[in-house]
């Protein structure tokens, strides 16, 4: 797929560092900005080696996006992983929104392989008529408004797409309800964050998560004083911090 000019700030980054590896997954129209830091972070503090792909369509423009599907950003994700593969012996997953639906996605099907995964606001399901409606809408407009910079702390910017391309709908929901099937396949250990006010994500999804993988070590953060890009926000250094520790623990 041909794609336009990268928006500024939008490109993938990795770092080179130790044996264990992080893959490191924006959300869903958002860009590997919205986790620079968290990635930026992990490579500083604990050494760690990262890779944070931008996502096929994403960190271009909309109409980029609105050719691009689920598959497209799952091959994104695994062509991310394949980088890890050749430099690493460990391999963790750590997604924002859609980005967390990916690393579980990558959890259930590739259990031999990841060590762990980190979500914050995760997501298998919307609970959002209206927009689950011009999915297969045959006059729906080529856009909708947006979502971007779901973000609590004042000043703080999410570079992300101000519209949703309508033909990305339903590929997002194609991702989320398999990946919902698929979590009783998510048997490594797990990191759950969410927010307890997210305007983009049903908080109810964190729990739903828990419920439903069958890993035996897993645990739900509530954040208190973040919105949705929870990386961005308030609760931003803690995340980091506290991710680092899950994959110290883990890493052995």
């Amino acid at each position: 797929m041909a794609e336009q000019r990268i928006l500024l700030d939008a490109e993938s980054f990795s770092f080179e560092g130790n044996s264990i590896g992080c893959l490191v997954v924006h959300g869903f129209t958002s860009t590997p900005q919205s986790v620079r830091y968290w990635g930026e972070y992990l490579a500083r503090a604990g050494g760690l080696t990262i890779v944070a792909p931008r996502l096929t369509g994403h960190g271009t423009t909309p109409a980029d996006m609105a050719r691009s599907t689920a598959e497209d950003w799952i091959r994104s994700v695994e062509g991310a992983l394949e980088i890890l593969r050749r430099r690493c012996d460990k391999f963790f997953c750590a997604g924002l929104g859609m980005g967390g639906t990916l690393s579980l996605y990558l959890a259930a099907v590739h259990p031999e392989t990841i060590t762990g995964v980190v979500a914050i606001n995760g997501v298998v399901f919307l609970n959002h008529p209206d927009f689950a409606r011009l999915a297969f809408m045959a006059d729906a407009p080529d856009t909708v408004p947006g979502f971007a910079s779901d973000i609590k702390r004042a000043g703080s910017q999410e570079r992300a797409y101000s519209v949703v391309p309508v033909p990305t709908i339903r590929q997002l929901y194609a991702l989320l309800g398999t990946t919902r099937d698929l979590l009783p396949r998510v048997i490594c250990p797990v990191q759950l964050f969410q927010s307890r006010q997210d305007h983009v994500v049903p908080p109810d999804n964190g729990p739903y998560i828990l419920e439903h993988i069958r890993a035996k070590t897993k645990e739900l953060i509530w954040l208190e004083n973040s919105y949705h890009v929870a990386t961005l926000d308030n609760d931003a250094e803690y995340i980091a911090q506290t991710t680092l520790a899950f994959i110290h623990k883990h890493e052995e």
